[in-house]
């Protein structure tokens, strides 16, 4: 049979990760619900194994696509683009159902409440502490991010793997001073609307710093092996693009539950 096509799009090969990575998420699952129930972990370190060990082979084959079978055609990669777009989009919804629970709680503070905001007996971090700290820390890991791209695109190899290099530090650092901040809390996810709302959004904020710090390092690693050129690193770009996107949610978290809901 003829491998020959005769037009620019992927027409993927049979792959078993799709069926395992939902098989890794719902024994994930499982594992937080018998974590949360029994204090056992033991499911839920099975279920991140196999989650990271499909990671690890589905990712490898999307680089051979990409970089070294040349699957990845500019029509391949305008589709790319449009997915990377919709799937943030779609986490700007999901972070904009938090802010609405936040301001429908903190403008209009119900009886249960006391009528106040923060409720009484909440004592709220200091916004010009740890929060404005973290809060340089992103904006700087956001120009960092920025200069790898432009270095990238001026087949500038050296700066391009040294401004990635400080970006993962940087994200790294960021999860570091919020687990600190973290075990630091005067309140609880349990005590009351404020508790809740500032440990839900910070937390996924907090999951989604980790993620685009994996990303940006997996990155790192594909631009110190070369698979990367000026003019075919969109793995690259939708990782800024989803950094940049981890920034400004943490903008509008500063301004409104740190600086403003204090």
């Amino acid at each position: 049979m003829s491998t020959h096509k005769n037009h620019p799009f992927h027409l993927v090969d049979v792959s078993p990760w799709p069926l395992l990575s939902a098989l890794g998420a719902m024994t994930t699952m499982m594992g937080l619900i018998k974590w949360f129930h029994l204090f056992n972990s033991d499911l839920l370190l099975i279920s991140f194994t196999i989650t990271s060990l499909v990671m690890y082979q589905w990712w490898r084959d999307i680089v051979r696509e990409g970089t070294f079978q040349g699957h990845h055609t500019m029509n391949v990669t305008l589709g790319l683009r449009w997915g990377m777009i919709l799937f943030i989009t779609s986490e700007m919804f999901f972070f904009i159902s938090f802010f609405w629970g936040f301001f429908h709680s903190s403008l209009t503070p119900s009886i249960e409440l006391g009528m106040i905001w923060p409720p009484k007996g909440i004592q709220t971090f200091n916004p010009i502490q740890i929060p404005l700290l973290n809060t340089l820390i992103l904006l700087t890991s956001g120009l960092t991010v920025t200069w790898a791209h432009h270095s990238l695109i001026e087949n500038n190899y050296k700066q391009a793997l040294h401004s990635l290099i400080l970006t993962v530090l940087l994200g790294m650092y960021f999860s570091i001073l919020q687990g600190y901040e973290y075990l630091e809390a005067p309140f609880s996810i349990s005590d009351a609307t404020y508790g809740s709302c500032f440990f839900m959004a910070t937390g996924f904020h907090g999951l989604h710093v980790i993620i685009g710090s994996t990303f940006l390092l997996i990155c790192l690693i594909r631009h110190y092996n070369n698979h990367y050129s000026c003019t075919h690193h969109f793995g690259f770009e939708a990782a800024a693009w989803y950094w940049h996107f981890v920034d400004i949610i943490w903008l509008f978290l500063y301004i409104s539950i740190y600086w403003w809901g204090s």
